[in-house]
């Protein structure tokens, strides 16, 4: 299963990166987030993990996999039989940025999973896309 969405941003990379890297403040821009918190100490990047509660969802814990300050980043989170990965990049535009929200799950329960909650996944993308410019956008006003 693979969902991906992309979003033109009009802001500069760096502003809709320092929304985006800033994970824990997530839940104040997109409604697909209840909670999330770092686990770890330090700055974020490749090896540093959180754990986020989503409505709908059970918790899970994330571990940064890539990290291209700037640029993107990728983490995971491992369940019985699935494999999560999710992409956040950011490039550049005239006039500002696009941003795309790519969400991958592999193994033997994955295609299961995208019958149950597809729908859902496709929906916390959009509405994760949406905030994201929204909150990126605002800053600039």
């Amino acid at each position: 299963m693979s969902h991906s969405v992309t979003v033109e941003i009009a802001a500069p990379p760096a502003r809709v990166w320092q929304v985006l890297a800033e994970v824990e403040r997530w839940p104040a821009w997109t409604a697909s987030m209840a909670e999330i918190h770092r686990l770890d100490d330090g700055p974020f990047g490749v090896g540093s993990t959180v754990r986020i509660r989503q409505p709908r969802l059970r918790p899970a814990v994330w571990r940064v996999t890539v990290y291209e300050a700037g640029r993107c980043f990728a983490w995971q989170s491992a369940a019985p039989g699935v494999l999560t990965t999710a992409l956040h990049r950011i490039d550049p535009r005239p006039g500002g940025s696009s941003a795309t929200l790519t969400l991958d799950q592999t193994g033997p329960a994955a295609p299961l999973l995208a019958v149950v909650y597809g729908p859902l996944t496709r929906r916390y993308l959009d509405i994760e896309a949406a905030g994201l410019k929204r909150a990126a956008e605002r800053a600039e006003t």
